[in-house]
């Protein structure tokens, strides 16, 4: 699912310097933002750096495409066990990333946008207006 992600998001960065925080780089790939989220909707941090940190306004293209690649293949996991149980904590977990991801992006002139698109995908077929899902995205929107 990320393929899509991987080859549009590859042209939006600004090529930009700023650094990435050294947990944004997910040494685990998409498993390190899913076992970050498992605290939803608790503070959810990598290292210490919450998941919105890692949408930098200046980001380099290829810091773009890996953290968008994390972030869709995590939301796609959690969305496919949302919809199988949307009172469960994947729909928690899923609402916070979704979150952090709009609190995130909101502060970066739309170099996120194909990400924040791309999330809104896999949100289809979720119950956004769930308790837990609601939970989540008000904590991720608050602190991710």
């Amino acid at each position: 699912m990320a393929t899509g992600l991987v080859l549009v998001v590859a042209g939006c960065g600004r090529g930009g310097s700023a650094e990435l925080p050294s947990a944004c780089h997910f040494a685990g790939g998409a498993r390190t933002v899913r076992d970050a989220l498992t605290r939803a909707p608790g503070a959810v941090t990598v290292d210490g750096t919450p998941l919105s940190k890692c949408l930098g306004r200046e980001a380099d293209s290829a810091d773009v495409q890996s953290v968008g690649a994390a972030y869709v293949d995590t939301a796609a996991d959690l969305a496919a066990k949302a919809r199988a149980n949307p009172h469960g904590a994947a729909a928690v977990q899923l609402g916070y990333l979704a979150g952090a991801v709009r609190r995130g992006a909101s502060k970066t002139a739309g170099i996120h946008y194909e990400l924040e698109r791309r999330m809104e995908q896999e949100l289809n077929g979720i119950d956004s207006t769930s308790p837990e899902f609601v939970r989540g995205e008000r904590a991720g929107e608050a602190s991710g």
